[in-house]
């Protein structure tokens, strides 16, 4: 393969000016996974690219090398290999890409501004109390290792969790006590295999709440939960538009009800809420 072709190719591209550097502060700014991990991985060619620039220096003053010419095709193969070096597991990229998912995870889980959300009352955090905080703090490092895969803020899947559990006071039990780690309510059902837990819960019916034995999916760990939550949403084409409205904690959630992941005719309204005053504490707490 040619050169050009190498350095011309979007996987392989560096940016090597200010102009390209801004374009990936906008990029990284979108807070989506897949931007953010690029944006990281062209930092670290750029911190590598000025590395061997400053190596290849070093070693020419002092007389190791000497080279009259080919300057220019010197600094094409230090880019290319600036960006071989790259983009690594557990290089400086996934460092950067970290540090990015923490600074711009707070500006995209803010709640909608208050004109765009009809009702003055529908989405306002209720005030987070020792349950709800405990519930957040025993979670939050598998929703965000979680939510850096799916795309799904941290704070979505919390919220959801904890208002379908009673923030962890009313989780789903197997037959014999033991948890079925299930936070979410998904039921046992579109060919499930693995255990099931039957439980009575509260189905509304024409407005109408009625109790009914339901049947739903048992894990063998919460991180399976949210694993299994966060590719629901992202891979069933019934809830694709709520997977593309995370941006707005009101519209993921009315999102989800048109869908009909809940039957209570305010299930949109509560999980705004119990969204809303997760992401409140999350901030509080940074």
């Amino acid at each position: 393969m040619a050169f050009s072709q190498l350095t011309n190719s979007s996987s392989n591209a560096l940016a090597a000016d200010a102009r390209s550097l801004n374009a990936l502060k906008l990029q990284a700014g979108k807070n989506t996974p897949a931007a953010i991990k690029e944006a990281a991985r062209q930092f670290e060619s750029l911190f590598m690219r000025e590395l061997i620039k400053s190596m290849r220096e070093a070693t020419m003053k002092s007389g190791m090398l000497e080279s009259s010419g080919g300057d220019l095709g010197q600094d094409l193969l230090d880019q290319q290999l600036a960006v071989q070096m790259s983009g690594r597991p557990g290089g400086l990229s996934d460092i950067i890409t970290r540090q990015l998912m923490l600074q711009t995870a707070p500006a995209t889980e803010l709640p909608v501004p208050q004109a765009q959300v009809a009702p003055a009352s529908v989405g306002n955090p209720a005030p987070a109390g020792p349950a709800q905080a405990g519930f957040v703090t025993r979670h939050a490092v598998t929703a965000a290792r979680v939510a850096q895969d799916s795309g799904i803020p941290a704070g979505f899947m919390l919220g959801q969790a904890g208002h379908e559990t009673g923030w962890g006071k009313h989780e789903i039990k197997l037959p014999d006590g033991a948890p079925s780690f299930n936070l979410f309510g998904i039921k046992a059902s579109g060919g499930w295999n693995g255990k099931v837990a039957e439980v009575t819960t509260t189905e509304y019916s024409n407005g109408t709440a009625n109790k009914v034995l339901a049947r739903f999916r048992a894990y063998g760990s919460y991180e399976e939960s949210f694993r299994d939550y966060a590719r629901l949403i992202t891979q069933s084409p019934r809830y694709a538009q709520a997977s593309q409205q995370t941006g707005s904690v009101q519209a993921f959630a009315a999102g989800l009800q048109r869908a009909g992941y809940a039957t209570d005719p305010e299930y949109a309204n509560k999980l705004s809420r119990a969204i809303n005053s997760t992401l409140q504490l999350q901030r509080a707490r940074a």
